[in-house]
């Protein structure tokens, strides 16, 4: 019989695409080598970005958070919407004062009102952020936001201030949006395709806090109703901060008075005011006596 304790495979047989890319640099320039279709494909950033590669971009933009977020042992997310605008309780003054005329003044004035929900964001993504890790280590509930400003930097602060890692999910938009300085860096995305950054905002999330907003929030919050409503992804906690505000400027039961939605839809939503009647909530609502 042949003796196999000292024989070792090797794991695997092809060099990895970062050697491969090391050794594709060429010291001898020659008009061959020098054209961009000598080049590798995965480095070559003008091939990427062809309007045939789309398909290719977007497997790219679902992939990326996908993999860093498996390795950061996230286990589900609670999802933060809400307005950029809303300022938080220590700068709603400034805001007022930089009113210069009479509809500046009673929109200053709105947002200011609305700071409150600053500090209901904040405090809410504490109470999340404490929630334990599982049996294999994953993380539950963490805060996820938009990375940007406001109600969102709220979020991730919140998370912030109890010690706790958060995600933040940008857009490259026309005028720039950095992400605010209490996203984990190494938790902080930036998407070109909104389809895919909204797309991550639900595949591990297990409750949504939606503060008052405008398209943006609009847009996030009516995606993920009518995802529950047509059975494609399973009910989870909607928790709407601020009865007032929503019942204003959105009239759900003129909508299922017409028809065009159905009454027991708009038990999808439920109302809150504050970030403990919003964790009690959650908590209700995944508890198994």
């Amino acid at each position: 019989m042949t003796e196999t304790k000292d024989t070792k495979v090797p794991a695997r047989l092809f060099a990895h695409a970062r050697q491969e890319a090391e050794s594709a640099k060429h010291s001898v320039q020659t008009p061959q080598t020098e054209h961009p279709a000598y080049r590798l494909a995965f480095q070559d950033t003008e091939f990427l970005l062809r309007e045939d590669l789309r398909a290719v971009r977007f497997q790219l933009e679902l992939l990326k958070p996908e993999l860093l977020l498996d390795e950061a042992k996230i286990g589900s997310t609670m999802v933060f919407y809400g307005s950029a605008r809303i300022p938080e309780p220590d700068k709603a003054q400034a805001l007022l004062d930089a009113a210069t005329d009479e509809k500046g003044r009673a929109i200053a004035q709105s947002l200011a009102a609305k700071a409150r929900y600053y500090d209901e964001a904040r405090r809410l993504a504490a109470i999340a952020s404490a929630f334990p890790r599982d049996m294999e280590g994953k993380r539950h509930f963490v805060v996820c936001s938009g990375g940007g400003p406001s109600i969102m930097e709220a979020a991730n602060r919140g998370a912030c201030d109890v010690g706790a890692e958060s995600i933040g999910l940008n857009i490259v938009l026309p005028h720039e949006q950095a992400p605010n300085e209490y996203v984990t860096p190494a938790l902080s995305f930036q998407f070109h395709y909104f389809a895919l950054r909204k797309m991550h905002f639900l595949l591990r999330a297990r409750a949504v806090a939606v503060f008052p907003g405008g398209f943006g929030t609009f847009d996030e919050t009516f995606e993920l109703l009518t995802l529950i409503q047509t059975g494609k992804i399973r009910p989870i906690p909607v928790l709407m901060f601020g009865r007032e505000f929503w019942e204003k400027v959105v009239n759900l039961e003129a909508l299922a008075d017409e028809g065009v939605i159905g009454h027991k839809d708009i038990g999808l939503i439920r109302f809150v005011d504050t970030a403990e009647e919003a964790w009690d909530a959650v908590q209700a609502f995944y508890r198994h006596d």
